[in-house]
């Protein structure tokens, strides 16, 4: 038996606080919390002159500082964030050059983190013994009919909200306080989970059976699942060829496992449809986490994961850090789509941080396109991925035609026209057959811009090198990157010019509904896009009354062109495809074909073989052709073979500093220091460095902007001397110095 004293607690705790230092600080355990603090719990801690939150990152028995402030309180009871978590806020903090903070808060939702985050308290009316005695009942039915409503209402389940009951029973709160008072019911507080699902019913399903691709892309994933060790399946396969039956049986099997997993989708809008077959499926075992959800819903949600009520996380990017217990599976959804790259500091790749998860957990990965993105095409050359392909649609449906309209020869009056001949007459066609049409055009409002006949002014935002956007309904001009508007002037503003009418440039979402609804008077229209998705539920909406056939032409940007799984649709439409052709990117060819082919994939995904028209004035283009022909193949080797040539991704890892300030003469100046002490500290052999040059976007919400590039085989070559440069570096506050690594868009 050993004697030996009992060990004693750490003394320090190491804690991040929710101000952008990038630091950790060292704070004094007292004794009343001595042996209850622990790694990711939040604490209350002096800082400076006020009081601030934190979390515990680490806890230890010195420091190198001599006089230590104390801890003041203990926010949470227990760790929010899992030592997991914990381990991968840092790696991406480390990773994408990140501070702590910043990875930290990215990890758990605002909803928790917030200071005075709770559940809801709210009145539940309880029935009593008294009120299942029939003699009792028949005498309140007799005298008080409308209190006998209520407890009847009450009596078909075990306990209900007090507001819900007043609403379903038409009664007021007298009305149940009398029956507490006649000892019927009894009227207790308690927690109410907010419930983003709430009063919506959900048909439960049973698995399908699979055909030999789906079956042999299941297998693979069990295999990986069956070995807990981390192991990444791309399931590539063509629109409608059954992923996402796919995706329902490994996750069943992820289940009988016992563990736990999660599901990303790349658009808010595909969230309703997902929830509703995975929900189906999975019953209340199921959460949804993403952001049209309240405060509330996200907290509730977050907790009931956490507490393993929940085994199943539905949910768009940030739902990759759900706390899922003994997490055994993450699908990627539309693995290719741009969405999952973080647009705010820790600057992250979904996809990417998902694979890093699972490493830590041994999870599978399934990475899920019809169109994967070149760095996950090489990744199964290289053996890292393992590769199922699916090449036949379920049910043995087939691909729709794709035809392409050569837009250079379409006129009407003479002119250019938004619509084709062939478009147009595809419509009728579709609508005389009871069918239902989607239409494609990444840009809403309704013109580009408006442009003086007489002098060529054109409006431009104050604020951004970009001409405003028409809002045709509102009457304003609007800004797309900056949201600043203003009406649409009376005549035109340049001095000595005052003509009173404007021409329109270039079209959106707006103006394709309006002249649609003159061609087709008698159908019913309906524009998705974010100027109409603004009310929490408008996506369920719009999209519920699509599959019951009461909208007969759906109109939207790209909130339209993927997952999405209508019958009845036969047409679809790319309104305008050179609004995604030419954007000076590297990947914008790239991103074309997906979206080309993602689009025309909405159609003929019911019993009637469907069309597409793709509209354009530069036919020839190769990302047009090979969605034409669905040659994924030829486009991904030809595509690969030029980045290779370049050294771009996937050959390369990209990494953009972009610099911004008011002053674009303080930027030029910073950026041009940053190069010039960085340059030396590089070996030029590993790092391709491009010095600093005006951004596309030359100014965006008042800053102007410039940036470097450098393409590295390995991301450490890179950022370890950049860090040690901005380190070290005097720069001043007027300009923000911002890192992107794994760079998607060098806009």
């Amino acid at each position: 038996m050993s004697n030996s004293p009992p060990q004693k607690a750490p003394s320090i705790a190491r804690v991040v606080v929710d101000v952008a230092l990038d630091k950790e600080f060292d704070y004094l355990i007292p004794e009343e919390f001595s042996g209850t603090v622990l790694p990711g719990m939040q604490v209350q801690v002096p800082f400076g002159r006020r009081t601030a939150q934190g979390f515990v990152l680490g806890l230890h028995d010195s420091s190198e500082f001599t006089s230590l402030k104390p801890i003041q309180a203990l926010v949470s009871d227990d760790p929010l964030i899992s030592p997991e978590i914990m381990s991968l806020a840092r790696w991406m903090a480390s990773y994408y050059l990140a501070p702590i903070e910043h990875a930290i808060r990215t990890v758990l939702p605002g909803a928790v983190r917030k200071k005075g985050a709770s559940f809801k308290q709210q009145l539940f009316a309880v029935p009593t013994e008294k009120a299942t005695l029939e003699p009792e009942l028949s005498v309140i039915r007799r005298r008080a009919p409308r209190q006998a409503a209520a407890l009847d209402i009450l009596l078909m389940g075990s306990e209900m909200l007090v507001s819900d009951l007043v609403r379903a029973a038409k009664v007021t709160h007298g009305t149940l306080r009398s029956l507490e008072e006649k000892g019927f019911i009894r009227i207790t507080e308690g927690v109410a989970e907010r419930d983003p699902l709430k009063g919506q019913e959900f048909l439960r399903t049973k698995p399908l059976e699979l055909n030999e691709e789906q079956a042999d892309a299941l297998k693979k994933i069990v295999r990986g699942m069956d070995q807990q060790k981390l192991h990444v399946v791309l399931v590539h396969g063509v629109t409608g060829s059954g992923k996402t039956e796919i995706y329902l049986q490994a996750l069943a099997h992820a289940l009988q496992q016992g563990r736990g997993a999660i599901v990303l989708v790349p658009e808010i809008s595909l969230t309703p449809q997902t929830v509703e077959r995975f929900r189906g499926r999975f019953g209340e075992g199921l959460a949804v986490l993403h952001s049209h959800l309240s405060d509330g819903e996200r907290h509730d949600e977050w907790h009931r994961v956490r507490r393993g009520e929940a085994t199943v996380v539905v949910g768009a990017r940030s739902a990759l850090f759900a706390p899922v217990k003994n997490l055994g599976l993450i699908v990627v959804d539309e693995e290719h789509e741009g969405t999952y790259k973080q647009e705010e500091s820790p600057r992250y790749h979904a996809r990417d941080v998902a694979v890093m998860r699972a490493q830590g957990t041994g999870a599978t990965v399934v990475l899920g396109s019809a169109t994967p993105s070149v760095e996950s095409i090489e990744n199964v050359h290289r053996g890292k991925y393992e590769l199922a392909r699916l090449e036949l649609r379920a049910d043995d449906r087939q691909l729709p035609r794709v035809k392409v309209v050569d837009m250079r020869h379409q006129r009407y009056e003479g002119k250019p026209t938004l619509f084709s001949s062939d478009l147009i007459e595809g419509i009728r066609l579709r609508l005389n057959l009871g069918e239902q049409v989607m239409l494609f055009l990444n840009r809403r409002g309704y013109a580009r811009s408006l442009t003086c006949p007489e002098c060529g002014y054109v409006p431009e935002c104050p604020d951004c090198s970009m001409a405003l956007t028409y809002h045709k309904r509102l009457g304003y001009l609007r800004c797309h990157f900056c949201g600043y508007a203003e009406r649409v002037p009376e005549r035109c503003t340049q001095p000595g010019c005052e003509a009173e009418d404007w021409t329109f440039s270039g079209s959106g979402t707006e103006k394709v509904e309006t002249q649609l609804s003159r061609i087709f008077p008698a159908a019913s229209l309906r524009r998705m896009d974010s100027d109409t998705m603004t009310s929490k539920h408008a996506y369920q909406h719009v999209l519920g009354s699509f599959r019951k056939g009461e909208i007969d032409i759906l109109i939207g940007t790209q909130m339209i062109a993927k997952g999405l799984h209508f019958p009845n649709v036969t047409l679809v439409g790319v309104v305008n495809a050179d609004a995604t052709l030419h954007m000076p990117d590297f990947r914008a060819g790239e991103r074309a074909f997906q979206l080309f082919t993602q689009v025309a994939g909405r159609a003929g995904r019911g019993d009637v073989a469907g069309e597409v028209f793709i509209q354009t004035y530069t036919p020839t283009h190769p990302a047009v052709q090979a969605a034409r022909r669905g040659d994924f193949d030829t486009f991904i080797d030809e595509e690969l073979e030029a980045r290779r040539t370049l050294r771009y991704p996937p050959f390369s890892r990209l990494v953009c500093v972009h610099f911004r300030g008011e002053d674009v003469r303080d930027v030029e100046e910073v950026s041009g220091r940053v190069y010039d002490a960085l340059e030396p500290l590089l070996d030029l052999n590993q790092v391709m460095l491009s010095p600093p040059v005006p951004s596309p976007l030359a100014r965006l919400q008042k800053y102007f902007r410039y940036q470097m590039t450098a393409r590295t085989p390995k991301v450490i070559l890179f950022t370890r001397p950049l860090k040690h440069v901005l380190q070290h570096l005097n720069i001043p506050r007027s300009v923000q110095v911002v890192v992107d690594v794994d760079a998607v868009s060098l806009m």
